[in-house]
Formats: structure tokens, sequence, C-alpha cells
């Protein structure tokens, strides 16, 4: 197997609005969108991040169909999260967990997009 593309789908109340904070937060642009449907990709990000509208009835597995993104963690590991943390905050983006370390070395912090998607930004301290 030769995987040439990776992607993460969540299912949204509304993808618009997802795919906007994503665009400002943190810098994804927008590849292709339709009716209840946005991809969003950057070049260092390793993976197209896609939103899907709850319901939609081209979705596979139908079972599946009307479930939200809940539980899910989208996990940036970036250079550096203080920095981040400090942007974001200045920036006013809804910050739900404050900067963290885990006693393993893990720094993050967590914020919440307007669907309730989490998305958390990691550093790995030495």
């Amino acid at each position: 197997m030769r995987i040439t593309a990776s992607a993460v789908s969540l299912n949204v109340d509304d993808p618009t609005a997802s795919a906007a904070f994503a665009t400002r937060y943190f810098g994804f642009v927008e590849d292709m969108s339709a009716d209840g449907f946005v991809s969003l990709s950057r070049p260092d990000a390793g993976f197209n991040l896609v939103f899907l509208r709850t319901g939609l009835a081209t979705f596979k597995p139908e079972s599946m169909r009307d479930h939200r993104a809940d539980g899910v963690l989208v996990v940036f590991v970036v250079d550096d999260v203080d920095g981040e943390y400090t942007r974001l905050r200045e920036e006013d983006a809804p910050i739900v967990t404050p900067l963290e370390t885990e006693q393993w070395g893990e720094r993050y912090f967590q914020v919440r997009d307007p669907n309730g998607v989490i998305i958390q930004l990691v550093q790995w301290m030495t």
C-alpha cells in the first residue's frame, strides 16, 4: 500500500463556521466546498481537514449519518505552544483549557470551534 493523501472528516451542524474558524485561527485554506461540505488544507499539516454537515444523505455508513464530531480531539503539534497560546488569547479565540504541562512532557492548550470541535495545540518538552 502507498498512501497518497490523508484527511480527517468531522460531522458538524455548520461546516462553514468550522471552516472559517480553522482558516482564521490556524491558517488553513479552502481546497473545495459544496453544499454541506468543506475541505481545508495547509502545506505543513499532513492531512486535509474536512467538515461535513450532519445528516447529509450521501454520508456512509448510514448508521453514522446523524452523529456529530464528539469526543474527538484535533491535535496540532507546534514549535512554540506558548507563543500560539498568547497569539490566540490576543485574537480572542475561545480557549477552553489553558496551558498545562503533563508530567510526561506534553505542554498543551485547547480551543473550541463554533460546532464544539476541540482543537489542541501541543509541544513536547524535553
